[in-house]
């Protein structure tokens, strides 16, 4: 970077004392010339100044793309750890009143309880499958057991 001239300039201000100066074209040359070497390096300093910023955009989006990834990877770390939560209080519940986990759908404890329970009444009042003494047949008398009873069924039937 140019160093700027020290008071080399002349003073362009008068006072109302003063009779008015004029310049010759070497003092006008010599000041313009001044003047413009302060500014001479300005397109550098200016592509500078752009190359930092541009810097700074991209250094930022960078830290934008890595916050947004990180608060990604934070919610799908919370989603895993409340699964994992609801699998393990699932497998209690189950555990605690027989009920099979995959019977179990609801996210909370109590909700889950309550499910369990009324699942367990609900096998409380259906009865079981109806018990058929004579194989069906009206008039017949169930002799031995079921499998004796196919094995006579099937002589008789096939010969």
């Amino acid at each position: 970077m140019v160093t700027e001239p020290k008071n080399q300039d002349v003073n362009v201000t008068q006072s109302a004392d003063e009779p008015e100066r004029t310049f010759t074209q070497e003092e006008v040359n010599r000041i313009v010339s001044n003047r413009v070497a302060k500014y001479a390096d300005y397109e550098q300093l200016k592509e500078k100044a752009k190359a930092f910023d541009q810097a700074q955009e991209d250094a930022k989006s960078d830290l934008q793309k890595a916050q947004e990834k990180a608060a990604s990877l934070q919610t799908e770390i919370d989603q895993l750890k409340k699964r994992d939560s609801v699998r393990a209080m699932r497998d209690e519940v189950a555990k605690e009143t027989g009920i099979p986990v995959s019977m179990l759908t609801f996210d909370t404890e109590d909700e889950c309880k309550k499910q369990a329970q009324m699942i367990l009444d609900y096998i409380k009042k259906t009865p079981g499958y109806p018990a058929v003494r004579d194989g069906g047949e009206v008039g017949t008398v169930s002799k031995g057991t079921a499998k004796q009873q196919f094995e006579e069924w099937a002589k008789e039937a096939l010969g």
